[in-house]
């Protein structure tokens, strides 16, 4: 890969910060951090990471709009800067934000000979359940809200106009892990129950409403940040385009998710099933797990942490410690053909 900057939109939040601490890793830190910085204390996913500038997102899109070239020789994009709330209403505010914002990114890094990865979503591949194929149809995806709207049409729009022969997408599943504690009610379910278990000594469940499924044994496909990260680099490292799953490829319970939590702590599993509420019964889906026949046809062999590993270390070495990504605590891998030069 031709070496140059790098541009991470996004760069202050769950999966971007992950992305800039695993490129400071390999001893790159020519990297632009784009994001919109607010009342919360995601300005500390930053502290420790290694960046040669930072812009607000509105200001970056005046700057590419009026001189494309305003930021020297740009190698890679990483556009992951989304609302990414399932349950945001305001649907206008989602297509300027999400599909807008990512229309005129991907316009500016392919003009200007730039890689670009964007984050999808698995959220757009809507009430279908069990083993989720990147290679199906977009068009034969329903989105069931607002937020799986937004990006799906961003889907399609690079899709029709011939840009995914050019970018990659990549349907991220449920990631969790360090720096995602500003995200609110969008954190996962390891950060929630490690809150419920200091406050009460107890994690809350919904029930299930299938027969088939017994209470806590719905399904995700949960991946550890780390591993988003190293496939995310992996998929732009070997330049590749279209749309690509990033998951662990297993399908895992809240419950196998949860008890690690009480393990790492040294407590005893105490869980409790609460109702679920009406609105969310019709649309809940009980398995997802991502097919990474893509990912894994383009060469990614690289073992994914298991599920209860991923949660102890989340546990204990970051969220007692209240710690964020660092990448001093971290060897460094061997580096990518992306290393960027001094």
């Amino acid at each position: 890969m031709t070496a140059g900057r790098m541009v991470v939109t996004g760069g202050a939040g769950l999966i971007g910060s992950a992305i800039v601490w695993a490129l400071n890793r390999r001893g790159i830190d020519d990297i632009v951090v784009v994001d919109r910085l607010d009342a919360t204390e995601k300005w500390k996913n930053l502290v420790p990471l290694r960046f040669s500038d930072y812009l607000d997102a509105d200001r970056f899109a005046e700057c590419i709009e009026r001189t494309p070239s305003a930021f020297g020789k740009i190698s890679t994009v990483f556009h992951l800067g989304a609302c990414s709330s399932t349950v945001e209403c305001d649907a206008g505010f989602l297509m300027r934000n999400n599909y807008e914002y990512a229309k005129t990114i991907a316009s500016w890094g392919t003009a200007i000979g730039a890689h670009v990865v964007y984050a999808s979503s698995a959220a757009t591949y809507g009430a279908l359940e069990n083993e989720l194929s990147d290679r199906m149809p977009l068009e034969q995806l329903r989105p069931l809200n607002a937020y799986a709207f937004s990006k799906h049409c961003f889907d399609l729009h690079a899709a029709r106009g011939g840009l995914l022969g050019r970018i990659c997408g990549i349907k991220y599943f449920n990631v969790f892990g360090p720096n995602e504690g500003h995200k609110g009610e969008m954190r996962s379910m390891v950060h929630k129950a490690y809150e419920q278990i200091r406050r009460d000594g107890t994690v809350r469940l919904f029930k299930s409403y299938r027969p088939e499924y017994a209470d806590g044994e719905q399904c995700r496909d949960f991946l550890y940040v780390k591993d988003a990260a190293e496939m995310t680099l992996f998929l732009a490292d070997h330049r590749a385009t279209g749309i690509v799953n990033v998951g662990s490829g297993r399908a895992s319970t809240w419950l196998e998710l949860v008890t690690p939590v009480f393990q790492a702590l040294d407590l005893p599993v105490r869980i409790e099933f609460i109702p679920m509420p009406d609105d969310l019964r019709s649309k809940y889906q009980y398995c997802t797990r991502a097919s990474l026949e893509t990912l894994r046809s383009l060469g990614y062999d690289r073992p994914i942490t298991p599920l209860d590993d991923a949660v102890r270390d989340y546990v204990r070495n970051y969220l007692v410690p209240d710690k964020r990504l660092d990448p001093a605590d971290a060897p460094s891998p061997e580096p990518l053909a992306f290393r960027s030069t001094p």
